[in-house]
């Protein structure tokens, strides 16, 4: 499946604003309304578009305390067995692998500092994980739009 210029247009409005109407976002690039919705549903369809989602301020959320952790495998470990260990995680928002040192990158959030190193131990309890690495995020300088 490929996306033309249209279709990035509606996804950049879309990620300035999910809620915006059809009408809205055919307004500002021309389209009809009806001709967005049936591209959104295409690209839905497709899984270009793969969800849509809300984003909550972690603070009021009760996550405001966010950890970056790199992961340091023993040996060889498959990502699949990595993504069953972080998935059982509550914790764990985001996990990536990477290329460096570190095998994997994850990103933690809990209410309260005790929550976030609680969720850092079932972390480090893993039998595949040799080590961590962690940076605690102190304050949000530049958050762009997801995507």
């Amino acid at each position: 499946m490929s996306i033309d210029d249209l279709d990035r247009r509606i996804i950049d409005e879309l990620r300035i604003d999910g809620r915006a109407s059809y009408a809205e976002m055919g307004t500002r690039i021309g389209l009809s309304p009806s001709a967005v919705k049936r591209r959104v549903d295409r690209m839905v369809a497709d899984h270009v578009i793969q969800g849509f989602r809300v984003r909550l301020d972690p603070d009021l959320d009760g996550a405001g305390t966010e950890a970056h952790v790199e992961l340091f495998c023993r040996g060889t470990v498959a990502p699949e067995d990595l993504r069953r260990i972080l998935e059982g995680i509550p914790n764990v928002v985001e996990a990536f692998t990477v290329t460096g040192q570190a095998d994997a990158i994850v990103r933690l959030r809990a209410a309260t500092m005790p929550d976030l190193e609680a969720a850092l131990e079932k972390v480090r309890l893993a039998p595949q994980v040799d080590k961590t690495r962690s940076a605690i995020i102190l304050s949000r300088l530049v958050e762009n739009r997801e995507g």
